[in-house]
């Protein structure tokens, strides 16, 4: 590592839906945080990290978006958005290219009105937008806050995320790595993989459905032997009968799709072939219950 190595801290903020997740998994390189094209997808802060020997090492903090709490998950996914703007080095703000500044970028401005890290403007998905929608999209929300940039990215195509990089670096101190090259992520593999079947449900369930539901890993063993094959069984918690009869499907129909794409993404993700068994489980107003958000590993001393 060179004299000049810099390492800190960088959170990750906006409205739900934006494509801070999709930024993030571009960055690391692969596939951490669940996408998806429904609001409010990231549940739990995730820590991932990106290591570039030669300059510098980036500690990224994704955030569920901010939105108004209607539940106890939701109280907690916004106490852990808000959590990460402190102590930090850096924060990103991610936005669309939109010239409406809604109700939700102003509580955002306000927040970040009460923190010293200074603030970067990114603006996403420029592949889906004009120079001048970007530009439009700039004068928005200049007034908002004092950004130190402005990058406009596509985190979908990877478009201006080296740029992106370089720029994160000039804000951070020097100063020695805080984890090993090779660490990737603060999950484990069975964090990841409930997420996984939670992304695949995300993206075949009814809108009604999937804020209701949670995924609890029951067992996740190697076979031993020769090749290496993983014994997978997950329920998928939700809160009415009538869910529950729409996630299995006619036949079983529904829950089997979900079990064979999420099966394929969990093999590519231990480079291994998956038994993956799915049961599905009623679980009234599970999302209000502070015994069931810490099943389901939502802990507040996580926090920090």
């Amino acid at each position: 590592m060179s004299d000049n190595f810099k390492s800190g801290f960088v959170t990750i903020v906006g409205r739900p839906n934006v494509g801070k997740s999709t930024l993030m998994n571009h960055i690391i390189g692969q596939k951490i945080a669940i996408t998806s094209n429904k609001p409010q997808t990231t549940r739990n802060r995730i820590q991932t990290v990106y290591t570039d020997e030669e300059v510098g090492q980036i500690v990224f903090l994704d955030t569920p978006g901010m939105h108004e709490a209607k539940n106890k998950l939701g109280e907690y996914m916004m106490s852990a958005a808000k959590s990460t703007i402190n102590d930090v080095d850096l924060i990103l703000w991610l936005v669309e290219p939109d010239t409406k500044v809604g109700a939700g970028d102003k509580k955002i401005a306000e927040l970040l009105s009460t923190v010293d890290a200074p603030v970067m403007l990114v603006i996403n998905k420029i592949d889906m937008a004009d120079g001048v929608k970007v530009g439009e999209t700039i004068s928005a929300f200049k007034d908002l806050c004092d950004f130190v940039e402005v990058v406009p990215v596509s985190a979908l195509h990877g478009e201006g995320c080296d740029d992106l990089l370089s720029t994160i670096f000039k804000y951070l101190p020097e100063g020695p790595a805080f984890y090993d090259p090779e660490t990737v992520t603060n999950q484990t593999l069975r964090e990841i993989t409930a997420e996984i079947i939670r992304e695949k449900s995300l993206h075949a369930l009814n809108d009604e459905v999937p804020h209701g539901i949670g995924i609890l890993i029951d067992s996740m063993k190697e076979r031993p032997g020769k090749r290496p094959m993983w014994d997978i069984e997950a329920t998928i918690v939700c809160e009415k009968n009538s869910h529950k009869g729409i996630i299995i499907g006619k036949g079983g129909a529904m829950i089997k799709k979900i079990g064979t794409n999420a099966r394929y993404e969990i093999e590519k993700l231990l480079e291994a072939k998956v038994n993956l068994k799915l049961f599905v489980k009623v679980k009234k107003d599970w999302r209000e219950s502070e015994y069931d958000l810490k099943t389901f590993g939502y802990k507040k001393e996580d926090l920090g």
